[in-house]
C-alpha cells in the first residue's frame, strides 16, 4: 500500500488551479513505493503522477531531489519532470503535505528481470552518474556506514527474535565494514534505491528511472552495489552471474571503473546488503502492525549477507 494521505476530488481541483495541467479528469492511488503517497493524475492537458511526501521525507531536502530530476532531464537521461505552478515553485501543499506533480513515464517495471535487462539498467545507470557530475547541489547520503551502528543498536536487543543467530552476524558484518569500507573513491549523485520497481521498460528497452527520494552525494560504485544487490539474486537467493556479468559490462561500456572501485566491490556489496537489512529489520521490530508502512522482509538480505561474505574478489559478481 502507498496512499497513506487521502484526497478528495474538491480539494484535488482546488490544488490543481494552481497549475497549467488542465482541469481533472480521474484520479487514483498507486499501489507501488513504501515512502509516499502516491496518485495517477489525468487531466485535460495528459497525465501525470501527484506525490505526498509523507513525514519519512525531510521536507528540507525536496529542493535538492526536484532540481536533481530537472538537472537530470536536461542532460539526456530519461525521467519524471516536475511541473511548475503558476508562482514557479514546484514543491506546494496538499491535505497537510508537501506536495508535487511529475511528468508520467511510459513503461512498467520488471518482476523478472533478465540479463538483457541487467545490461540496459547498467548503462543508463552509468550515464546519471556522469550526468550528475555537473550538478551542483550535494546531499550527505543519511543511511551510510555511520548511521548503521545507531540503527541496529534500536534492533539488536530483539534481532534473535526474527532468527536465531541475527545478532553474532550482524555484529560481525558491522565490525568487518567499520574496519573496511573504502574511502576516497570517485563521488558523486547517487540514485541509491535503484530496485526494479524504479526503473520502467517498454519491451527490451530501458524507457526511464523514477522515485529520486533517497538520491544523495556518495561513492558511485556503492549505487552500483545496492543494484547488484537488487537485481542480480533470485528467488533461492543465489546469485546469478550471467546478469551480473551484463549489469557490470553494461555501466562499464559507459563509465569504466577504476581499480580502486573494483577491488572495493566485494565490501561495497556487503554494505548495501547489511543497510537494507538494516532498515527492514527496524520496521520489523519498531513500527505496529496497523501502520500504513509498508514492511519488507529482513531476511531476504540476510541472504545476501551470507554471500557477500564469502566473495573474495569482483570477478566473482561477473567484473
Amino acid at each position: 500500500m502507498a496512499v497513506y494521505t487521502d484526497i478528495n476530488e474538491i480539494e484535488l481541483a482546488a490544488y490543481l488551479e494552481n497549475y497549467n495541467i488542465g482541469t481533472l479528469l480521474s484520479f487514483k492511488g498507486i499501489a507501488e513505493g513504501v515512502e509516499n503517497s502516491n496518485f495517477l493524475l489525468r487531466t485535460t492537458e495528459g497525465t501525470f503522477i501527484l506525490t505526498l511526501y509523507e513525514k519519512r521525507v525531510d521536507r528540507d531536502d525536496l529542493p535538492f531531489f526536484i532540481k536533481l530530476m530537472q538537472h537530470l532531464a536536461v542532460n539526456g537521461i530519461e525521467c519524471p519532470q516536475p511541473v511548475v505552478q503558476k508562482n514557479g515553485e514546484a514543491i506546494g501543499e496538499l491535505a497537510g503535505r508537501p506536495s508535487a506533480i511529475v511528468t508520467f513515464l511510459e513503461g512498467m517495471w520488471l518482476r523478472k528481470p533478465a540479463a538483457e535487462h541487467c545490461y540496459a539498467l547498467g548503462v543508463a545507470m552509468a550515464q546519471m552518474h556522469l550526468a550528475g557530475q555537473s550538478f551542483a547541489m550535494e546531499r550527505e547520503n543519511s543511511l551510510t556506514l555511520k548511521d548503521w551502528r545507531p540503527l541496529w543498536e534500536k534492533c539488536m536487543a530483539d534481532a534473535d527474535a526474527v532468527e536465531a543467530g541475527l545478532r553474532v552476524q550482524t555484529e560481525a558484518d558491522l565490525a568487518y565494514l567499520e574496519q573496511n569500507w573504502p574511502s576516497d573513491l570517485p563521488r558523486g549523485v547517487i540514485h541509491a534505491d535503484l530496485f526494479p520497481d524504479n526503473v520502467f521498460f517498454i519491451g527490451p528497452n530501458l524507457s526511464g528511472i523514477i522515485d529520486f527520494y533517497f538520491a544523495c552525494t556518495d561513492m558511485l560504485a556503492y549505487d552500483l552495489a545496492i543494484c547488484l544487490n537488487a537485481w542480480c539474486f533470485e528467488r533461492d537467493f543465489s546469485y546469478n552471474l550471467t546478469k551480473g556479468t551484463a549489469l557490470l559490462r553494461g555501466y562499464n561500456s559507459v563509465r569504466p571503473l577504476n581499480s580502486a572501485e573494483r577491488e572495493a566491490l566485494p565490501a561495497l556489496c556487503r554494505g548495501a546488503a547489511l543497510r537494507f537489512m538494516l532498515t527492514r529489520l527496524y520496521d520489523w521490530i519498531n513500527v505496529p502492525a496497523d501502520s500504513f508502512v509498508t514492511k519488507k522482509d529482513p531476511m531476504e538480505y540476510l541472504r545476501r549477507m551470507r554471500f557477500h561474505r564469502e566473495v573474495r574478489s569482483a570477478s566473482e559478481y561477473g567484473q
